[in-house]
């Protein structure tokens, strides 16, 4: 089976008999070598002790003295910051217990270390996969994206792949050197991931240069419904089909969820019966049906009816999903 995004640390957590995810201490090992942690060339004998203590023994208690011995300010505050999320990290029975925790109050976590743990989760669910679309489908959960809209057909890049081959039209430091001396670079164009060309998702996993269609009808829509649908098994249990659909029938709109903060309000706005211009309804990109199997799961007055999410880009055309909607949002009887 493919081993796809090894440098998340998947492979260093302990994966229980349920499914969820263990923090082990070469897992937190991975976040003190972070560039934000490991000491620089001309870091002082303080900082290094206490890095070199912590690669030693990752969940040794860290006095207040010992930070502020740091000289560097930067470094001082990026302990602080580490120190704070490994505590809730390990408050956290779970992986997903924690992920989950952050959306309960206010969120004191930087968003990369949000979207990290997206990504080792959705690396543990998808486990086993050897569907290149499914992985790359996956990327949107925690990899902000840039949408281009063509002759109808919809096309999502990883944003920051997007803006270096800006720069360097994919020919890195050279290409970024032509481009300043004023030269013409060759373009490259980012491939399309089809349902032929799937596998070759592993070859390149964390390179982050494929693009998805995610018109309906497409693999890469199909297989966006797929994760959607195991990212809600393995948080709630729940057996759902996913389906995209073109617009929101009025008798079946009981419920939606937005799936990012600028489907959330266009969907907000439509229901409760606000014009929404044009031009803000053309960003939705992605309207999806889910079918509860087990109506009982929902609560009383919603079982039975669908729940729809909406997917949306903003002016900018860029995409950032917000995959904890789909834990705190679902209209779920064990949330009433």
């Amino acid at each position: 089976m493919p081993d796809f995004w090894p440098s998340c640390g998947y492979r260093l957590l302990r994966k229980g008999a349920d499914g969820r995810l263990h923090v082990t201490d070469d897992y937190l090992r991975l976040y003190y070598l972070r560039p934000e942690l490991a000491p620089l060339a001309e870091a002082q004998a303080a900082e290094r002790a206490l890095h070199a203590s912590l690669m030693d023994a990752p969940r040794r208690e860290v006095t207040g003295a010992e930070i502020e011995a740091i000289t560097d300010a930067d470094a001082r505050e990026n302990y602080r910051v580490m120190l704070h999320f490994r505590a809730r990290l390990l408050d956290a029975p779970t992986l997903e217990a924690f992920y989950a925790s952050l959306f309960q109050g206010d969120i004191a976590v930087p968003p990369d270390f949000i979207h990290h743990t997206v990504q080792v989760i959705l690396r543990g669910v998808l486990d086993g996969t050897t569907d290149g679309l499914e992985a790359r489908a996956a990327e949107l959960f925690f990899r902000q994206q840039r949408v281009r809209i063509q002759d109808g057909a919809i096309m999502a890049a990883d944003d920051e792949t997007v803006q270096v081959h800006a720069e360097t039209g994919g020919l890195g430091n050279v290409g970024r050197l032509l481009r300043e001396g004023r030269m013409s670079t060759p373009t490259a164009e980012l491939d399309v991931l089809e349902t032929e060309s799937a596998g070759r998702y592993f070859e390149r996993d964390e390179r982050y240069d494929t693009v998805l269609q995610l018109n309906a009808g497409r693999p890469g829509c199909a297989a966006l419904c797929r994760v959607l649908e195991r990212w809600m098994a393995h948080f709630h249990g729940v057996r759902t089909t996913v389906t995209p659909v073109r617009e929101i029938p009025d008798e079946d709109w009981i419920w939606h969820v937005g799936l990012d903060a600028e489907a959330t309000a266009v969907l907000n706005e439509v229901y409760s019966g606000a014009e929404v211009e044009e031009e803000r309804m053309r960003r939705i990109v992605g309207l999806f049906r889910v079918d509860f199997r087990d109506p009982i799961v929902l609560r009383p007055e919603i079982a039975g009816s669908p729940v729809f999410l909406g997917l949306a880009i903003t002016p900018d055309s860029t995409l950032r999903m917000k995959p904890q909607n789909l834990l705190m949002n679902l209209p779920l009887a064990s949330r009433s």
